[in-house]
């Protein structure tokens, strides 16, 4: 068994400085990167376009320096927002995507996020059945948000049908779902949006908006009995943070990481001074004043 810290997506322009160095070097690989500091990322790229396998097998060859990360990838939007019959062709170039990561021990799960206009109806049902079929040779995690598939019968279907249950942090709205240690499949997963009540739905902000939050360490603090629950009962654990919004999801999971380990872990020295909590658990301190740095060139 093993947990897995990690964040959702990797390529945000307003994490140049903050999580990357502000002097990086032209032709710096963020992805290569920031596989050295978490254990996995998961892929959101592949919500909105469905990429081609020579892509994915480039992304694999980026991260092969860490022999212990692992890709958890967020299935395409056509497959759980749309409502039309999945498409065949759409569908075998989705397992074109995840087929590479098998072959080379680095797919961790596949999350199928729903919106939260997805209830837990008769056709509801119909459709996570569909979709558990077609995809029953890979480690498929599901995301609820509408509170009505809370249910012991969803639950055992999951386990009957060995499909994961993500966890999230988010709002808790009257339909949406609470805090939860669920384990039904082979996989924890934990999903960490933040708990910004006040842009959750404002369509002026957009995604940056809703997950503009950081978390505090006691409201982390909440989370690492449930971690440690999901690792008792679970293969291997994936905590995802979401709360992406200039850096602040690596920030959050590696202080989770730490405080889940007790132990310091690996930061982005360019971390330091948007979040000099940070300084505390790091392996590495903050480099001081007349220190080279990593990327300048020796004389």
């Amino acid at each position: 068994m093993a947990n897995y810290y990690g964040i959702a997506g990797w390529s945000y322009p307003d994490w140049k400085g903050i999580v990357y160095p502000p002097d990086a070097p032209r032709g710096f690989d963020e992805l290569s990167y920031i596989s050295n500091f978490f254990d996995v990322i998961e892929l959101n790229n592949t919500f909105y376009r469905i990429p081609e396998s020579k892509v994915v097998e480039n992304w694999v060859k980026r991260v092969g320096h860490n022999q212990s990360f692992k890709f958890t990838v967020k299935i395409y939007q056509g497959f759980t927002h749309e409502q039309r019959p999945v498409d065949e062709g759409e569908l075998r170039q989705f397992y074109r995507v995840l087929d590479p990561l098998k072959k080379a021990g680095c797919l961790g799960a596949v999350l199928a996020q729903f919106p939260a206009s997805f209830k837990n109806t008769e056709q509801g049902m119909g459709r996570l059945e569909d979709l558990a079929l077609r995809l029953k040779d890979y480690p498929l995690t599901v995301e609820f948000r509408h509170r009505s598939w809370a249910t012991p019968g969803v639950y055992r279907w999951l386990e009957e049908n060995a499909v994961s249950f993500c966890n999230v942090d988010e709002p808790v709205f009257q339909h949406l779902l609470r805090p939860s240690a669920l384990v039904t499949g082979p996989v924890g997963y934990v999903r960490f949006h933040g708990r910004n009540y006040a842009s959750w739905y404002s369509k002026e902000g957009g995604r940056d908006a809703r997950y503009n939050y950081l978390y505090s360490e006691s409201e982390l603090d909440q989370w690492i009995p449930r971690i440690q629950e999901m690792g008792k009962k679970a293969t291997d654990v994936y905590v995802i943070g979401n709360n992406h919004f200039r850096g602040q999801a690596p920030a959050n999971i590696l202080q989770l990481k730490a405080k889940t380990i007790q132990g310091p872990v690996n930061v982005p020295e360019s971390m330091f001074q948007a979040f000099p909590d940070l300084e505390k658990i790091a392996v590495k301190k903050r480099k001081k004043a007349g220190q080279r740095s990593l990327f300048e060139e020796s004389p």
